[in-house]
């Protein structure tokens, strides 16, 4: 499995500016087709309570854009958007789009960041998602899901073998970004793939981190501070042969 993990300066509530961005990062390193493309959360505006200006309209123009990276360079894409429901409020998302445009996934955020009042305006998800992508059974989760290692948990129940988190992470909580995520590896014997953003809006600073662990906590990859793209490639046979020598998920008790 091919994966390009995607980290910039998004500008602050500036949907046409980011989607231009995205587009000549991507177009710099032409990609391979049948690889993933992973964006980070709320990739259009930054992580913003504003849901009048994070949400899509009706012609859902963060969806098309994805759509359209997708169908161009033949991958499937995995990218951070707001979507609209009910009473008011909006879902954080991760989006899975296939190489031919059709959507494969939409996983809704579940733990909201109640120190910045993400609860007051974002409606919270209820369930894992899983998808097949390569050979690998995939999940995306968000950001602050990460602190909650039950949520992986179910990604595995679920047969899952890769873990992508795409985030907002801030500059003065990188070291449990990384932490975390390297825990979320080994405890669930699986590739983790973080991709966070980098730069500045006007709550946080960003230092991206965008990093890959392998199922034995390794890093595999690691993004460094600044906008740019970083290619990973993932063994399945690796995971299934650390699985099989060292049987840590088959021992669990039953709950």
């Amino acid at each position: 499995m091919n994966a390009y993990l995607i980290q910039f300066s998004m500008l602050w509530e500036d949907r046409s500016a980011n989607h231009a961005q995205v587009r000549e990062m991507v177009e710099k390193v032409m990609p391979e087709a049948g690889s993933m493309l992973i964006l980070p959360e709320m990739f259009a505006t930054g992580f913003s309570m504003n849901v009048d200006c994070t949400a899509q309209g009706d012609s859902r123009e963060d969806e098309a854009f994805i759509k359209e990276l997708a169908v161009k360079w033949q991958c499937v894409v995995v990218a951070g958007v707001v979507t609209r429901h009910g009473d008011g409020r909006a879902r954080n998302e991760a989006l899975v789009v296939s190489a031919d445009g059709g959507e494969m996934l939409r996983y809704a955020k579940q733990q909201m960041f109640t120190p910045g009042g993400e609860h007051d305006v974002y409606l919270a998800g209820d369930e894992v998602r899983v998808f097949d992508f390569e050979g690998f059974k995939v999940a995306p989760l968000v950001c602050y899901d990460l602190r909650f290692p039950e949520h992986f948990r179910k990604a595995i129940d679920l047969g899952a073998e890769v873990l992508v988190v795409i985030a907002s992470w801030p500059a003065r909580r990188q070291r449990h970004w990384e932490v975390l995520l390297q825990a979320r590896a080994i405890e669930n014997q699986a590739f983790v793939i973080g991709v966070n953003r980098c730069g500045s809006d006007p709550n946080a600073e960003y230092v991206g981190g965008s990093v890959v662990f392998d199922p034995l906590g390794q890093q595999v990859v690691h993004a460094g501070s600044g906008p740019g793209v970083t290619e990973v490639w993932l063994d399945r046979q690796a995971l299934l042969t650390w699985r099989q020598q060292f049987p840590a998920l088959s021992d669990r008790k039953p709950n």
